[in-house]
């Protein structure tokens, strides 16, 4: 049996270790959490990662603790803030997405009863997908199931959450494990 390690994308840097061993791939149901990996993933469009999590706690102010009421109920007034605080990403169609999103996730959380009875919906049995990846070079940067979602969600007007996005927010999320065979996380 090989020792058991961590996946290589989060190297050494104690954030996003913390992270890679805490939270990724983790399943979450709590309709906060989802929201916040909804904002931060759409934040990350064109980014690294790391970036958006050394922001995370930056967000989490910007963006009322990531309520989405609070954060729907946003104003033009609130994205010139939003525009000026150097602790974000600072991206007016970002910011612009973010308040969309809310109203978005809203939205669905009535018809559906919840945000996670809709995301967790399209998974078979609604139970997380687990991969078996020996080395990170063989996990897909979007699947068909990312397609689908991605695609039911700009149908409803979603921004910033194509493809790439949303299967990156199925891994944040649990909806999807990637952490390679031999991972201590996994």
């Amino acid at each position: 049996m090989t020792d058991l390690k961590r996946c290589s994308w989060c190297g050494t840097d104690p954030l996003y270790v913390k992270y890679h061993d805490e939270e990724w791939g983790k399943p979450v149901y709590d309709d906060r959490v989802l929201f916040e990996f909804l904002i931060l993933e759409s934040a990350q469009a064109g980014l690294s990662w790391i970036t958006v999590l050394r922001k995370r706690e930056n967000y989490r102010k910007a963006f009322a603790d990531f309520d989405p009421e609070k954060v729907a109920a946003f104003t033009d007034k609130d994205v010139e803030r939003l525009l000026q605080d150097p602790g974000i990403i600072r991206n007016r169609q970002k910011v612009a997405a973010a308040i969309n999103n809310a109203k978005l996730f809203l939205d669905i959380q009535r018809e559906f009863g919840s945000f996670a009875n809709y995301m967790w919906g399209f998974l078979p049995d609604g139970k997380p997908i687990i991969n078996n990846w020996k080395d990170h070079s063989k996990t897909p940067a979007r699947t068909d199931l990312s397609d689908k979602i991605s695609a039911d969600m700009k149908k409803r007007s979603f921004k910033f959450f194509g493809t790439t996005i949303c299967y990156a927010h199925m891994q944040a999320t649990g909806m999807v494990n990637d952490h390679l065979q031999d991972c201590i996380a996994r």
